[in-house]
């Protein structure tokens, strides 16, 4: 049987398993029950997490063993403990992916929020943490009502590099910087016992003291998941598919890009899951990578299970061809620190695996360690969940009100206006008595959330929501659906333009041109878009109002340079809230201030080739680089713009210009030998450092921030630096610090920010190894530049 056929009966057995157990009662079985099974060592709550899990594992038998390296782990009857299901999925609230959620039952719905890349653009720290608590407390609350599981595979912190990537949308954007908080702030907001009190809806970046208190007894609330490690970001593109592709990463590259989100993941966001993707990474796959695997363990601290990707451990052997059987595949996985698969492979074969002594059984008792440890943090073997702390959410706690709240705020947030010539925007809505709405995704929920999407709370399309605004709104689809092969609907799109006092017509993508197995080959609009948007606009009273949907980036570059398309608005896949966040900025209710966390290029960066893993660029081989940190292409749109209905001003009101790094080294360093010779230095590497000596250095740049414009709004304030070229390698430019903060009309308001030179000032060299470039780095706040001297 082939790889897909597997996978396809794979869903279809887990489903099945999960859905008899899960549906048994209202709430969800679990060991320990009085008074036949609760006297076992691993049930007393007195001992340690590591005695318990250890007494448990010595009680099982070798094929029990086996039956727990599953992602629907097998019960064991005479010890009392339940089948349970690992696979559950959060990405940006409860989704029925994975067979661990189901929403058959007396919860039918969950609280959708935006789709990651749009929360991403509000670059709002405490909104991503909110976002994070909030879906786990329906988390919880699906639990207890036997409709969920307790391990949630989210979230994807991996960069997205490449604009053609169908899962782009799932991750916070291109900036290692972004990316990695990101996951800390949901991770922690995911997992964390103790949640803040419920912020009053500002949202801005001030931090309570209190928010990153670790929980001493290592206790979880749920589990998260960093996935997919590592340098994961091709679907399907030419000949390339996810299952056999080799990530071929440069020690630069995988240093400075790919492995900062899975490490602050780690280290920062006490993350209890590792997920290892399909892909090879320079000629190894990801789940046979035991060097990168036991890294992430004995370098960063990680104290959790990893799981395969489903189903990774299969390809080891199937696509990759990097073993010659299937016992050698799920031995490699397991030698390599792989804990569970997800799907039936090491079911299938570690029996014979162990038989043919190319696995120990002691290795398969390391998984389980692993594994229990982590249900056990989870309380599933403290007795009646019902009885413990969170034993009280129910269904009250889903589709809460706040919650709704919170996604209306984060999607307000992430919408970015691209576009507003001649301040079309916001309409008066006293004095617009007639619109007309173009678009297939205009009145269409389906996609609003785009990937790992459940089953929302509401269901309302942004054509139903301007409707609240305008009473006299019409609407034609233009084109049948987003691949817009015909211009056969044109006819009537037009017609209601010109009718109306004000058009919007709404464009991008949906789920048909990207998603998981599916990369675009094209970063125009699909089919005849771009066709049915210059038809409107050329029958328009006024200047179209433009709506892209999509988490990928799109070549709009007509749109931007035709003044008959006034204003440009990107909501990407905004959740169920969508249609009333756009709404409320359109007419002014809410003024926009995202920024995109992504670079748009034009359709020519098509001509580079997906598969090329390479972040720098290459002149001599007409390579322009990726992301804004190397991209050296023209761009449609850069990384971080953003428009607003009012004006923002900058003055930085200290910041040093100076920066003397001799007391980071030790006497004897070679450093400070190279300068006794009267040798030049032109960076210092962090290897030499002494340790946590790089606090020491921290320094402050404080900034006022003015709105002299005559509306109230928030904005991202993006602290930007560039490198002296003293190596090889050093970005255009990189992010080292961004606060969203809110600022009155006419008023002003400072923010600060830390910065860390060993890592906000420092690039991976070309052996991957952490320096800080000597002479003068750039700062740069908008249209203001600060020097800084940094010397020994």
């Amino acid at each position: 049987m082939n790889l897909q056929l597997t996978l396809i009966s794979l869903l279809f057995f887990t489903s099945a398993i999960a859905e008899t157990f899960k549906n048994l009662d209202s709430h969800p079985q679990f060991p320990c029950k009085p008074p036949h099974f609760s006297s076992y060592p691993f049930c007393n709550v007195s001992l340690s997490i590591k005695q318990r899990a250890i007494s448990l594992v010595s009680l099982l038998m070798l094929p029990e063993k086996i039956g727990q390296l599953s992602n629907t782990a097998a019960s064991v009857p005479r010890l009392g403990i339940p089948p349970y299901e690992w696979w559950s999925e959060s990405l940006h609230g409860l989704a029925d992916n994975g067979p661990g959620v189901s929403f058959n039952g007396s919860i039918s719905a969950a609280t959708s929020f935006p789709q990651v890349i749009v929360s991403a653009a509000s670059f709002n720290r405490t909104l991503w943490y909110e976002i994070g608590s909030a879906v786990a407390v329906e988390g919880r609350a699906m639990y207890n009502g036997g409709q969920a599981g307790l391990t949630f595979w989210a979230p994807n912190i991996n960069v997205f590099r490449d604009p053609r990537w169908g899962r782009g949308q799932e991750t916070p954007g291109e900036d290692p910087k972004v990316v990695s908080e990101y996951g800390v702030e949901f991770v922690r907001g995911f997992q964390e016992k103790k949640k803040r009190k419920v912020l009053k809806r500002r949202f801005s970046d001030d931090v309570d003291d209190d928010r990153h208190d670790d929980d001493a007894d290592g206790k979880l609330m749920l589990s998260a998941c960093c996935k997919h490690f590592t340098a994961y970001d091709l679907e399907k593109w030419g000949n390339f598919t996810r299952y056999d592709f080799n990530a071929v990463v440069t020690e630069q590259d995988m240093e400075d890009t790919y492995q900062p989100p899975f490490e602050t993941c780690i280290r920062d966001g006490k993350a209890s899951c590792l997920m290892c993707s399909y892909n090879a990474v320079n000629g190894v796959p990801a789940c046979a990578q035991g060097d990168l695997l036991q890294k992430a363990r004995v370098e960063w601290g990680f104290e959790g299970y990893i799981t395969s990707d489903c189903d990774a451990v299969a390809t080891i052997f199937a696509y990759q061809g990097y073993t010659k059987s299937p016992e050698e595949a799920v031995a490699d996985a397991i030698k390599a620190g792989v804990d569970i698969n997800c799907g039936t492979y090491m079911l299938r074969h570690t029996q014979s695996a162990i038989e043919q002594g190319k696995v120990s059984e002691e290795l398969v008792d390391r998984a389980l360690l692993n594994l229990f440890a982590v249900q056990l943090r989870l309380g599933l073997f403290d007795g009646d969940p019902r009885r413990g702390q969170y034993g009280k959410l129910g269904s009250n706690d889903i589709c809460s009100s706040d919650h709704r709240k919170l996604a209306l705020e984060a999607t307000r947030q992430g919408i970015v206006l691209l576009k507003n010539d001649h301040k079309l925007l916001p309409l008066n809505k006293n004095h617009v008595s007639s619109l007309a709405i173009v678009g297939p995704m205009a009145n269409n929920i389906s996609n609003m959330g785009g990937t790992y999407t459940g089953k929302p709370c509401q269901r309302k399309t942004l054509f139903t929501e301007l409707l609240e605004y305008v009473k006299k709104t019409s609407y034609a689809s233009g084109c049948s659906d987003v691949s817009c092969d015909s211009d056969t609907g044109f006819g009537e799109a037009v017609a209601i333009a010109k009718g109306a006092d004000f058009v919007i017509v709404v464009a991008g993508l949906d789920l048909s041109q990207e998603t998981e197995d599916k990369d675009r080959v094209s970063l125009s609009l699909p089919g005849k878009q771009k066709d049915l948007v210059s038809h409107v606009a050329a029958v328009s009273k006024k200047p179209v109002i433009l709506v892209l949907t999509g988490g990928g980036p799109v070549d709009v570059t007509f749109a931007k340079n035709d003044p008959r398309i006034g204003s440009i608005i990107w909501i990407g896949y905004p959740g169920e809230t969508g249609g009333q966040a756009l709404a409320e900025i359109i007419f002014g209710d809410f003024n926009p201030g995202g920024r995109l966390p992504t670079t748009w290029y034009p359709e020519s960066f098509t001509d580079v080739a997906m598969s090329d893993m390479h972040m720098r660029a290459n002149s001599s081989r007409g390579y322009p680089g990726r992301t804004y940190r190397f991209y050296t292409g023209p761009q449609v749109y850069s990384f971080g713009t953003g428009l607003s209905y009012t004006k923002f001003e900058y003055k930085i009101l200290s910041a040093p210009i100076r920066l003397s790094l001799s007391e980071l080294l030790p006497q004897q360093s070679s450093h400070k030998k190279q300068l006794q010779h009267g040798e030049e230095l032109r960076y210092l590497q962090l290897d030499d450092v002494i340790v946590n000596s790089c606090e020491s250095l921290r320094f402050n740049v404080r900034v006022h921030v003015s709105n002299t414009g005559e509306i109230d709004g928030s904005h991202v304030v993006m602290l930007f630096s560039k490198m002296p070229p003293v190596l090889s390698g050093v970005p255009e430019k990189q992010l080292i610090g961004y606060d969203r903060v809110h600022v009155r009309s006419n008023e002003m308001m400072e923010t600060v920010f830390v910065i860390d030179p060993c890592k906000q000032l420092s690039v991976a060299n070309d052996v991957g190894k952490r320096v800080i470039p000597l002479g003068s780095h750039v700062l740069f706040l908008g249209d203001l530049q600060h020097s800084l001297s940094v010397e020994f």
